[in-house]
C-alpha cells in the first residue's frame, strides 16, 4: 500500500513537473510569436520609411526649376541613397535574424519533445528573449534616429521652392515690372505734356509782351525815320529769335524722332528674340514629352 503511495506520488510530480515545462514552452512560443509581431511591425514602418524615401526622390527629381536649388538638393540625394544602401543591410540582417530565431524555435521544439532538461530550456529561453530584446530597442532607436533624419530632409526640401511656385514668382515678377513700367511711360509723357505746355506759355508771354511793346511804340516809332529804324531793327531782332526757337525746336524733334527709331528697330529685335524662344521652347517640350514617354516605356519594360 506504502509503494503505491509512493508510486502514486512520483507520478502526480512528474505530472506536475511535465504541466510545468508545457507551461513554459507555451509561454516561450507567446514571448517569440510577439517577437516576430514586433519585427513584421518594424519591417512594416522600414516599408513605409522607403516609400517615404522614394516620395522625397520624386519631390527632389520635380524640382528642376533653378540651378541653384538643384546644387542645394544634391547632398540631400546623396544622403538618401546611403540611407537606402543602409536600409537594405539592415534589412538583410533582420531577415537573418528572423530565420536564426525561427531555427531557435524549433530548436527548442525539439529539445522539448526529447526531454531536455527545463531549466536549461528555460534559461535558454530567457537569454534568447533577453537578447531580442536589445535587438528591438536598438533597432527601435535606430529606426527613430534615422525617420529624424528623414524629416530634416523633408523640411529642407519644403523650404525650397518648387517649379510651380518658381512659375508663379516669375509671373507675378513680370506683371509688377510691366505695371512700374506703364506707370514710368506715364510719368514721362505727363512730364513731357507740361514741359511743352509750360514752353507755350512762356512763348505766349513773350508775344503778349512784343504786341503790347509794339502797340505801345508804335505811333511814336512811325513818325519819325530814326523810331521807324528802330522799329525794323527790332522786329527783325524778333524774326531771329524765333528763328533760333524754331530751330531748337526742330533739333529736339529730330532727336525724339531718332530715339522712336531706335525703339523701333530694338522693338522688331525684341519680336525677333521672343518668336526664337517661342519655337526653342515648343522644340523643349516635345524633347521633354517624348523623354517622358521613353522613360515610361523603360519602367514598364
Amino acid at each position: 500500500m506504502e509503494s503505491r503511495l509512493v508510486e502514486l506520488n512520483s507520478t502526480e510530480t512528474s505530472i506536475e513537473h511535465e504541466n510545468d515545462e508545457k507551461e513554459e514552452i507555451y509561454i516561450a512560443r507567446a514571448s517569440i510569436a510577439k517577437l516576430s509581431a514586433d519585427l513584421d511591425k518594424e519591417n512594416e514602418r522600414k516599408a513605409n520609411l522607403l516609400n517615404e524615401l522614394k516620395q522625397l526622390r520624386e519631390k527632389i527629381e520635380n524640382k528642376e526649376g533653378a540651378n541653384g536649388a538643384v546644387q542645394k538638393l544634391m547632398p540631400l540625394l546623396e544622403s538618401l541613397k546611403g540611407m537606402e544602401r543602409r536600409e537594405f543591410v539592415m534589412q538583410s540582417y533582420y531577415d537573418a535574424k528572423k530565420s536564426k530565431l525561427e531555427a531557435e524555435v524549433c530548436e527548442l521544439e525539439d529539445k522539448w519533445e526529447r526531454g531536455w532538461d527545463s531549466e536549461k530550456l528555460y534559461n535558454n529561453l530567457e537569454c534568447a528573449l533577453a537578447n531580442s530584446l536589445e535587438n528591438l530597442t536598438s533597432v527601435k532607436k535606430e529606426l527613430a534616429g534615422r525617420l529624424r533624419e528623414v524629416m530634416s530632409i523633408k523640411r529642407k526640401i519644403d523650404d525650397i521652392p518648387i517649379q510651380s511656385e518658381l512659375i508663379q514668382y516669375e509671373r507675378r515678377l513680370s506683371e509688377l515690372n510691366a505695371h512700374i513700367q506703364e506707370k514710368h511711360r506715364q510719368t514721362r509723357k505727363y512730364y513731357a505734356t507740361y514741359n511743352a505746355l509750360l514752353e507755350i506759355k512762356e512763348l505766349m508771354l513773350k508775344e503778349t509782351s512784343l504786341l503790347n511793346s509794339i502797340s505801345s511804340q508804335f505811333q511814336d516809332a512811325i513818325i519819325s525815320t530814326d523810331g521807324r529804324m528802330k522799329l525794323i531793327n527790332s522786329m527783325e531782332g524778333i524774326v531771329k529769335g524765333s528763328q533760333q526757337k524754331l530751330q531748337k525746336v526742330q533739333v529736339g524733334l529730330q532727336e525724339e524722332q531718332k530715339a522712336c527709331d531706335a525703339l523701333k528697330k530694338r522693338y522688331a529685335a525684341a519680336m525677333a528674340e521672343q518668336r526664337r524662344c517661342y519655337s526653342l521652347l515648343k522644340a523643349f517640350q516635345s524633347a521633354v514629352h517624348c523623354y517622358t514617354l521613353i522613360s515610361a516605356y523603360l519602367v514598364d519594360a
